[in-house]
């Protein structure tokens, strides 16, 4: 299992022949879960050191903190791990009141990839889930963007730093332009970011631009790891590579950001484990599974204009800045 900011997501990889076995075994843990209170203890203590792992690992850490100064005094801004003293003050009773609430028929999908048959998948879940309520219970509070800057001094090496701009959600209709202006900007070697700041400048050694979309809103961010000296010349810099891209980008610079997106998503159907996880994702967004060659088509349909305009859309509103590193 894991959990993200908008879902918690179970999942079996199995044999074809031991499929239901895996129904069955999901299907309890969400309906008839026990709640033994010392296993329970023991698994919070296992929490309460992977918050601590979190908090030690400071490009890992420092994503909780951008995400709580773009979402301040919200749920979308909380870290998922939450913190030591709420993981301890759960009790079996909070848990299975939650699991009550919140897990039901409308709220879950259930999707599987592989050697199965869709029909007979359907007849297992069903027989499996029969306890499943079939009402949805409570309203999820709405993304409030915000942005501001926060800053933690600590003694380490490298200061991290992200910089980031309000997003969009995943049915926004300049999601796949959204995600080859990220490509062109800061992902992978060829990018804008890269070759600025870290091929011409020495300024980082991993720099990268990335958008992370939710159901009703999302961040565009950029990340940067890079000296104390460095830090207060990385936001204007991004800034400015943002900029240039408002105007006269090349086609062949396109085409190869295009490409690069393209080849991850067609890869990503080598993994039966990824095409389940996509199928779940796209039934939960958009109701209804997307054919590839409706996402390729899109892809293929990003043009400058789009892209000047998706830069200049960024640039608009109250940034987000994060600095963890020395002071």
């Amino acid at each position: 299992a894991y959990t993200a900011r908008e879902q918690t997501a179970y999942y079996a990889k199995v044999l074809k022949d031991d499929a239901p076995l895996a129904v069955d075994m999901v299907a309890d843990i969400l309906q008839h879960s026990v709640m033994d209170e010392a296993e329970l203890v023991r698994e919070k203590d296992v929490i309460v050191q992977e918050i601590h792992q979190s908090h030690d690992t400071p490009d890992d850490v420092v994503f909780d903190y951008f995400q709580e100064t773009a979402f301040p005094d919200q749920a979308l801004g909380r870290p998922v791990l939450g913190t030591a003293a709420l993981v301890q003050s759960m009790s079996p009773d909070t848990l299975l009141g939650y699991m009550g609430h919140h897990y039901s028929g409308p709220n879950m999908v259930f999707a599987a990839a592989g050697n199965i048959d869709h029909d007979r998948l359907v007849g297992l879940v069903e027989a499996a889930f029969d306890a499943l309520p079939a009402k949805t219970n409570g309203v999820r509070e709405a993304a409030r963007y915000v942005g501001g800057d926060y800053q933690q001094t600590r003694d380490l090496e490298q200061a991290h730093v992200l910089i980031g701009m309000e997003g969009i959600p995943f049915t926004h209709d300049d999601f796949h332009a959204t995600s080859v202006f990220a490509t062109l900007l800061g992902g992978g070697m060829s990018s804008r970011l890269f070759q600025e700041i870290r091929e011409k400048r020495g300024m980082a050694y991993a720099i990268y631009s990335y958008m992370q979309c939710y159901s009703d809103g999302g961040l565009f961010g950029v990340y940067a790891g890079t000296g104390k000296d460095d830090v207060a010349a990385m936001a204007p810099l991004v800034f400015d590579e943002i900029k240039k891209l408002t105007r006269d980008i090349p086609q062949d610079e396109i085409a190869r950001a295009r490409t690069q997106i393209k080849a991850g998503t067609l890869m990503s159907l080598e993994s039966t484990s990824s095409r389940c996880e996509q199928l779940a994702g796209q039934i939960m967004i958009f109701g209804r599974p997307l054919p590839m060659e409706e996402i390729i088509a899109k892809i293929d349909a990003v043009d400058e204009a789009t892209l000047c305009r998706v830069a200049e859309q960024l640039l608009v509103g109250a940034p987000t800045l994060t600095t963890l590193g020395p002071g």
